[in-house]
């Protein structure tokens, strides 16, 4: 057997140091930056996505309007993991214990989750004991509560959705055993739509700006959280109150007046 040419060992030898566990790991700075590049191309992905499916929603096309919404649910999806882990790098945040801990949680929820529980024990000091009213002062315990329910409330199912879309279930969700449906993810594929997904967006940007001022600047987080909750209430209440057929409706209007109005400007 001929031997390996030159150009191929160092990918040979690359690979068996990583068998073996021995590999450079990129510093955190770094990391960060590609998170950054990641999350950057999410959303430039993302907003091409939305303008073909209120494309489609203007022209009515049911069919394109399915395909389109269940691709930006996943990549909303992918934006919240991405988002996740740049929170995760930032600079003067989370050390590498706090990554391992919240990487050690079983689902992007339970990150999620885990990411707000240690900024708060972090800059209030309670290292072990439960977070609650008698642990914690009580504006940053309502606080704490605030960002704990809406990450439950508003955000669970469309976190947790991505994984099921990511393995073909556009249709059918299943459980993690795969022999029944997952019921809340079933839910929001059949509640979904662009418009609320773009609300839930907002509401992950805002979460993850008011977890990122807690990691690395009490002051700022008890300074700014007051507006960041303004945002999120009015999020909350327009995924409540508005109402999805009268705002594609409008868009059809406008589809059809641009189609009338090329007509005319075309007749001689």
């Amino acid at each position: 057997m001929g031997s390996i040419p030159k150009r191929q060992r160092p990918l040979v030898a690359t690979s068996a140091l990583w068998r073996l566990g021995i590999h450079k790991v990129k510093p955190p700075a770094k990391l960060y930056k590609f998170h950054v590049d990641n999350l950057r191309e999410i959303d430039r992905a993302m907003q091409r996505v939305a303008r073909s499916l209120r494309a489609a929603i203007s022209q009515n096309d049911a069919i394109t309007m399915s395909s389109y919404m269940r691709l930006y649910a996943l990549l909303l999806g992918a934006w919240a993991e991405c988002r996740l882990r740049k929170l995760m790098y930032e600079p003067h945040g989370f050390d590498e214990s706090d990554r391992n801990t919240i990487s050690g949680e079983s689902t992007q929820l339970k990150q999620w989750q885990k990411s707000v529980e240690l900024a708060f024990r972090r800059q209030y000091n309670i290292p072990k004991a439960a977070l609650s009213v008698d642990t914690l002062p009580h504006s940053a315990h309502a606080r704490y509560v605030t960002l704990s329910n809406m990450l439950q409330n508003d955000l669970g199912s469309i976190i947790e959705l991505r994984n099921k879309l990511a393995h073909g279930q556009w249709v059918y969700p299943l459980n993690s055993d795969g022999n029944d449906i997952a019921q809340n993810q079933m839910d929001a594929l059949r509640v979904e739509n662009l418009l609320f997904l773009q609300f839930r967006k907002g509401l992950l940007e805002s979460l993850s700006t008011a977890i990122h001022d807690l990691i690395v600047s009490k002051p700022t987080f008890e300074r700014d959280f007051d507006d960041h909750l303004r945002v999120i209430t009015e999020l909350q209440r327009n995924l409540k109150k508005r109402d999805y057929a009268t705002w594609a409706a409008g868009l059809r209007q406008k589809y059809l007046r641009g189609k009338a109005n090329r007509k005319i400007s075309a007749s001689p």
